[in-house]
């Protein structure tokens, strides 16, 4: 039984239309769910109120935090700086390895402990020297005109603003919704279709193509990541392929983070992410002809590490989140041989490091 949608909940949404039948389709991702009054999408927090679809989380989040931007991950976006995270509950997708599933499978709003207006939360940002703030811990696309609205008050402030989401939406919220995004982590959670269907409920197809859009009709920045799992999407056939299609229609450019599984959810039975597994990928990623390929979640300085493509040296040493040698210019050249890096930089004169230091924020203040 959906809990019902009180009249404090209800925030007009755009991104549906009536059916001949009665019911309401919400247009906003391939679920396309359809819905009779009351009831509520498979999100959670997108549902039926009268002739209309809302948002039942605007301004509603489940905690912020500041982090440091590689813990997105985003590795070539303002190196060092500090990001204000935050999401809301639900999601569009039902990974049976969600690792912030608390959050994401929510079923309540008791998650929901703190409020906050898009401007509070960009007066945060600036008062505090986030340089963005990042959508995160729950798919943003469910909560788009609530993340659009706090992107617009921190845009007013230049505060840059991140995405962290699976990328599963349709075409249209998808222009509106990246239109107010200046970087991307998008997961590509494995590379076939039947690991979509039977792992995440959802479909491969629409994620390349919002991977394709953002590459070749954004200005966005784009970063990649796959949890590798073990005996479901780690195989070296897999990952060749995947990496051959991103060299192929995304480019050599767009850095890849492959992480790692650890037991969550409901893939309790599945043991954790060797990091083995991770260094083989990286290397199987480079031969395909990726020039930025990453691991997470294990400690591996050299696959921490950012390379210049052209001369070899490293131009950015991290150990885990804290950056120890950059040897970048202000404009993102290599020191070494004046090489572009690709991504986004400024002046570097420090860093955030590894902290991670939870906030509260008020609505108004």
């Amino acid at each position: 039984m959906d809990e019902p949608i009180s009249a404090a909940e209800r925030y007009p949404t755009k991104y549906w239309h009536q059916l001949a039948d009665g019911r309401i389709q919400c247009d906003l991702c391939p679920r396309d769910c359809k819905l009779h009054e009351g009831q509520r999408g498979a999100c959670f927090v997108r549902g039926r109120a009268g002739d209309a679809m809302v948002l039942t989380t605007y301004g509603r989040s489940s905690g912020f935090c500041v982090d440091p931007i590689e813990k997105k991950p985003l590795n070539q976006f303002y190196p060092g700086s500090s990001v204000l995270s935050f999401g809301t509950a639900g999601c569009n997708l039902a990974c049976k390895f969600c690792q912030n599933w608390d959050i994401s499978k929510s079923r309540s709003f008791d998650k929901l402990l703190d409020q906050a207006s898009p401007e509070a939360i960009a007066r945060y940002a600036e008062k505090h020297g986030c340089k963005s703030v990042a959508f995160t811990y729950n798919d943003p696309v469910i909560f788009a005109e609530y993340a659009m609205d706090v992107a617009d008050a921190c845009h007013a402030r230049d505060i840059k603003t991140v995405a962290v989401t699976a990328g599963y939406i349709h075409a249209q919220p998808r222009r509106d919704f990246f239109a107010k995004m200046d970087a991307a982590n998008v997961d590509l959670k494995a590379f076939t279709d039947e690991f979509y269907v039977k792992q995440t409920g959802s479909h491969l197809q629409p994620v390349l193509e919002t991977l394709r859009y953002l590459k070749h009709e954004t200005d966005v920045w784009l970063e990649l990541t796959t949890l590798l799992i073990p005996g479901l999407n780690d195989s070296s056939q897999e990952i060749s392929a995947m990496s051959e299609w991103i060299v192929k229609e995304l480019g050599t450019d767009v850095p890849l983070h492959f992480s790692a599984f650890h037991p969550d959810y409901k893939l309790n039975d599945i043991p954790s992410t060797p990091a083995e597994t991770l260094i083989q990928a990286r290397k199987i990623a480079l031969e395909a002809g990726l020039q930025y390929v990453y691991t997470g979640n294990v400690h591996n300085l050299e696959g921490d590490t950012t390379y210049c493509p052209a001369c070899g040296k490293a131009v950015i040493v991290r150990d885990w989140y804290e950056i120890k040698q950059y040897h970048l210019t202000p404009d993102g050249r290599c020191e070494n041989c004046n090489t572009v890096i690709a991504g986004r930089y400024g002046q570097f004169t420090s860093q955030f490091g590894r902290q991670r230091i939870p906030v509260r924020i008020g609505a108004t203040v």
